[in-house]
């Protein structure tokens, strides 16, 4: 983080907004396209916008490696949206579908779908292949983003 606050990469067009320190990131809008830059959600990504995402947030962004056949991704699914709503502004969920984005499959080595990867300013902070609980999924994220607690229990 900043003197100035917190950069945040708009989820809607990839536009990196400053947000002033004290200010109630869940309230924050992209002074560009003018959407809510949390929504509780995790958001779909290409390549392009994957590596903006990670390099530009000055929040962890946690991103799941997924494909639509994928039994174990579709039971993952429900969870990783759960921790968005939970964790939201404190990190960035971001969701690559391993199918439509083969080349950053190969850049992070992806064997088994799902995995979770965690970033931090463009580094590999974690990495967890394999579906997981929400309470598991809670549990590694205080361990390797232990700054980042959940908005609402």
């Amino acid at each position: 983080m900043s003197k100035e606050g917190r950069h945040i990469v708009c989820p809607h067009c990839t536009s990196t907004n400053r947000i002033p320190d004290g200010r109630d990131a869940r309230k924050a809008k992209c002074g560009h396209c003018r959407q809510q830059l949390f929504n509780g959600h995790p958001t779909p990504v290409s390549a392009r916008s994957f590596d903006t995402h990670i390099q530009r947030n000055d929040i962890p962004v946690v991103v799941d490696f997924w494909a639509a056949w994928c039994g174990p991704c579709k039971a993952m699914a429900p969870v990783f949206e759960r921790a968005a709503a939970e964790f939201e502004p404190e990190l960035r969920f971001l969701k690559v579908d391993t199918e439509a984005e083969a080349e950053l499959s190969a850049r992070y080595n992806i064997r088994s779908i799902p995995t979770l990867i965690l970033f931090h300013r463009g580094n590999v902070v974690a990495q967890r292949p394999g579906a997981v609980g929400v309470e598991a999924l809670r549990a590694w994220l205080r361990q390797h983003a232990p700054s980042a607690a959940p908005a609402a229990s």
